[in-house]
């Protein structure tokens, strides 16, 4: 990160270390530039972009980038998210004929359930509470979502002759978290453009799964398929964001502020 000093004239610049510290306390914080391109901490100018590049691959929103100490639980998350996303959606897609989704079960109870439940608590002990939130819960989306298609839960066999109930329950239950995503989505207009459409393009896929099951138009839950994919490669490039830095890799994220 490009660090600069404040000397005199606000706008007079000069790059020093970036890990540069100074026991003078803060005394404000403003946003300089014509369309807010800096912000100024103390008597320190960095870029606004600069500050915000970690947001979605840390899953979080907050006015600045979450310090971690052990590590950044949220790629790993992302990746289990995005994988079981990809796999399921390709199926809710009808992609090579396939109709039957239970081989994304694995990957359901596993990775897109367990592994990333197991991050969302690592995220609420380093205290990033929308993370740890978001990434729990939708660990344990993928756990029930596994309990209807399996068996031995008897939750799908108890609609037997009723397979009307079966769908407009499994649409009542993907409602359910259309809202919740939408509610999260809110959460995240003051972060990044990849960050936001994380979640509202899920937001989106959960509502046209939902219509898919309750009306039973192939067509409409093909498109939740599709939104499905998209949502997917979203999560991959936060988790990506999270992943990639100028010491490990020459390619990196590209950050796109949502305007304030």
């Amino acid at each position: 990160m490009v660090e600069h000093n404040l000397q005199g004239d606000e706008d007079s610049l000069y790059t020093t270390n970036s890990d540069y510290t100074s026991s003078i306390p803060v005394g404000k914080v403003q946003l300089k530039g014509t369309s807010n391109e800096f912000i100024v901490i103390g008597n320190k100018k960095y870029y606004t972009h600069e500050l915000m590049s970690a947001f979605g691959g840390t899953l979080n929103p907050g006015p600045a980038p979450y310090q971690h100490e052990y590590g950044n639980p949220a790629a790993l998350g992302l990746s289990a998210f995005a994988m079981t996303t990809f796999v399921l959606s390709l199926f809710n897609a009808q992609a090579m004929g396939i109709t039957t989704p239970n081989v994304v079960l694995g990957l359901a109870c596993f990775y897109g359930g367990a592994a990333q439940f197991a991050t969302g608590l690592w995220e609420l002990f380093l205290g990033n509470t929308f993370g740890g939130t978001a990434l729990t819960l939708f660990g344990s989306f993928w756990l029930s979502f596994a309990a209807i298609r399996i068996g031995a839960f008897g939750i799908e066999e108890a609609y037997k002759g009723a397979e009307d109930q079966f769908a407009n329950a499994v649409g009542f239950f993907l409602i359910g978290w259309a809202m919740f995503t939408f509610m999260l989505t809110l959460a995240t207009m003051k972060s990044t453009l990849a960050f936001f459409l994380l979640f509202f393009s899920l937001t989106i896929t959960f509502i046209l799964l939902a219509i898919g099951a309750m009306t039973g138009v192939v067509g409409v839950t093909r498109a939740g398929g599709v939104t499905g994919v998209i949502t997917a490669f979203i999560a991959w490039y936060n988790a990506w964001a999270g992943t990639a830095t100028s010491q490990n890799s020459y390619f990196t994220s590209h950050v796109i502020p949502l305007p304030h």
